[in-house]
């Protein structure tokens, strides 16, 4: 017998997870895109949050000075979203795969900050940076709750949807937070020049109130992890979730 929709779906909303928060962006936009509507609720109930752009985005438009003009689009987006931190890493765009000492680099990060909420990129995404921070971030996780058996540093891991819809198992409201989002992305010129950006990301955060009540009228979706999932790979995780659909 098939799993009804309810194990594959939320049909109510959830509260925040707990702060700080540490969010993992593939490339600067990522953030605001896929969770930009939480990060907002989060300053407004006073949650510390910070966000670490893993690439330098040098690879999205053929503009001069794009490296540039991305760090300081990120930064004004850093300020309407109330950011407690930002950090703009160096790695190459499209290149997240072949960084091996990545992983180790998110660790630490992790280890120095203490968050207890870790948000990374969806296992099911397109663009392949966006897969190998997910990768990166899950490998960091395990090494952190290796090594901090004692301590307990065991923060919650958590993915979030940035272009297209991942396996989800808690939803936030952002119904009221959808203006200002909107606010934020237009922040992004150099990249909504290269697509209808904002609009596909809106078209997902209201595909996302499906399964709940009719006064929601937008949502971002979230996968939070059991401590126990951390003891296999990313990639098992992946068919273990996708086996809920049988």
């Amino acid at each position: 017998m098939l799993n009804p929709e309810h194990i594959l779906v939320p049909f109510s909303c959830s509260p925040l997870p707990p702060g700080p928060w540490l969010v993992f962006a593939p490339h600067a936009d990522d953030e605001t895109f896929g969770m930009g509507g939480s990060l907002l609720r989060a300053k407004k109930e006073g949650l510390e949050t910070h966000v670490i752009v893993l690439t330098d985005g040098a690879l999205g438009g053929e503009r001069e000075g794009l490296v540039e003009l991305r760090q300081r689009e990120v930064q004004q987006a850093a300020e309407l979203l109330g950011l407690s931190g930002l950090q703009c890493w160096s790695e190459p765009d499209r290149g997240l795969e072949q960084s091996h000492d990545l992983p180790e680099k998110i660790a630490a990060a992790i280890t120095d900050m203490l968050p207890a909420s870790v948000f990374f990129p969806g296992p099911l995404e397109i663009h392949p940076d966006h897969r190998a921070a997910g990768i990166a971030v899950w490998s960091a996780l395990q090494r952190v709750y290796r090594s901090n058996l004692q301590s307990n540093i065991k923060p919650e891991a958590i993915s979030y949807e940035i272009g297209v819809q991942n396996p989800i198992n808690f939803l936030i409201d952002t119904t009221r937070e959808i203006e200002a989002k909107q606010a934020v992305m237009a922040v992004y010129a150099s990249q909504n020049s290269e697509n209808n950006y904002p609009e596909l990301v809106l078209a997902l955060d209201k595909g996302r109130t499906l399964s709940l009540p009719p006064e929601v009228g937008y949502a971002e979706g979230f996968f939070r992890y059991a401590e126990q999932d951390l003891q296999i790979t990313l990639q098992e995780m992946i068919h273990h979730i996708i086996n809920l659909y049988q």
